[in-house]
């Protein structure tokens, strides 16, 4: 078998041979080298996630006119290795009174719940980790522990400001789910399937273009589940200090920040693979499964550019404008689009491609003007209230 077409079953096999020739029993040899392809993994991941501080700084510096990291290295790419070992040798600190096994369990549960996502990541064709034929709801039980992460680490730090920012991120975090997994539903059914390889293969034709909608709300969801602006609320520094995370310091801290970068971009990944072809891309996929990685890592990051390009433009919101938001719009509107889509499916499921993409695109249309008229005829009927009532108020006066 040629590397080339299949790397990692090539490499496994040939590392494998020489575990089994050492005398090593072949149950240990492949559950070594499994541990050693989680272990690259990881690691690979490690290397991006450093790398997102610099593009995360780079990229804000040209949103707010500045010039950003450029000292240490070229164009400042030693930057966030500076950062870490600043990381590494500050005081690790832990508040009096606090749960001291809960407290430092948070950080490394924080970054766990974004690493075990990868496992279900399809990086090419034949490189992947599980095929789940329920990788969807993996990625829903998964993604649950970054939230029990925040409150073990709000609640065990013993202050007010941490408990408050905790439950403030969960409130947001577990509202803004209930959409994120409706419109998750929608790529289900255009491919038949929960399994995140079954959607990429499924898409001839890239899913956003049969559901603009659903793309637009699992990003919208997705920003407010990473706690980001206009959602971050857990680090309302005017209220909060820094919220949640207040009281950590050195390298339990910065598991959190590279925690949240490297989910901002694992996002990114996943809005790529629900709406965008993953790793396909008008066929160079075939070519080599190193193009397909490469392909869909670039459509990771173009993903988490978009969410670096909303929190660095838009201001936070009061937490009862969000819930308001979720739960009166974002909500209802993820539950009648899955309605609709699974209809239209049903009804056009026969009809050429032209005419399904024809109807799917419509209908959301349609869902999102009706939307919309909906919210324009209430936010009319409130203002009318408003200037009623501050009429009555003048009168009086």
């Amino acid at each position: 078998m040629n590397f080339w077409n299949d790397p990692l079953k090539v490499a496994a096999d040939w590392l494998t041979g020489i575990l089994v020739g050492w005398g090593m029993n072949d149950v240990f040899a492949h559950v070594l080298v499994v541990f050693l392809g989680v272990f690259a993994l990881i690691m690979i991941l490690m290397v991006i996630d450093i790398f997102l501080v610099w593009i995360e700084r780079k990229v804000v510096a040209r949103f707010q006119d500045r010039i950003g990291p450029n000292r240490l290295g070229p164009f400042g790419l030693i930057q966030p290795f500076a950062d870490i070992i600043k990381l590494m040798i500050k005081e690790d600190t832990t508040p009096d009174g606090a749960d001291k096994v809960v407290y430092n369990i948070a950080p490394m549960l924080s970054m766990m719940s974004v690493l075990v996502l990868w496992a279900v990541v399809p990086l090419a064709p034949v490189m992947l980790g599980v095929d789940l034929n329920t990788g969807l709801l993996f990625i829903i039980a998964a993604g649950s522990i970054g939230t029990l992460s925040i409150i073990m680490a709000g609640w065990s730090s013993n202050n007010k400001f941490s408990v408050i920012g905790a439950f403030r991120q969960v409130a947001v975090m577990i509202s803004f789910e209930v959409p994120m997994l409706a419109v998750m539903l929608i790529p289900t059914i255009f491919a038949g399937s929960m399994g995140m390889n079954a959607i990429i293969q499924s898409q001839n034709i890239w899913f956003v273009w049969l559901s603009p909608l659903a793309a637009l709300i699992f990003l919208i969801a997705a920003i407010a589940e990473l706690g980001r602006s206009p959602f971050d609320l857990s680090e309302g520094e005017s209220e909060l200090v820094a919220g949640f995370n207040v009281e950590y310091s050195g390298m339990k801290f910065g598991m959190f920040y590279a925690g949240e970068l490297l989910h901002a971009f694992t996002f990114g990944g996943f809005w790529g693979i629900l709406f965008f072809g993953g790793y396909r891309f008008f066929g160079l996929e075939q070519v080599s499964p190193f193009l397909a990685v490469a392909i869909l890592l670039f459509k990771a990051l173009v993903g988490y550019w978009v969410i670096m390009w909303v929190k660095y433009t838009m201001m936070r919101i009061r937490i009862d404008q969000m819930l308001a938001f979720n739960w009166k719009f974002l909500t209802p509107v993820a539950f009648v689009l899955v309605m609709v889509t699974a209809l239209m499916n049903a009804l056009l499921r026969g009809a050429g491609s032209g005419l399904y993409i024809a109807g799917m695109l419509l209908s959301n249309i349609i869902v999102a003007w009706v939307s919309l008229e909906i919210v324009r005829s209430i936010g009319k009927k409130e203002r009318e209230r408003v200037e009623g009532v501050k009429q009555i108020v003048e009168a009086h006066h």
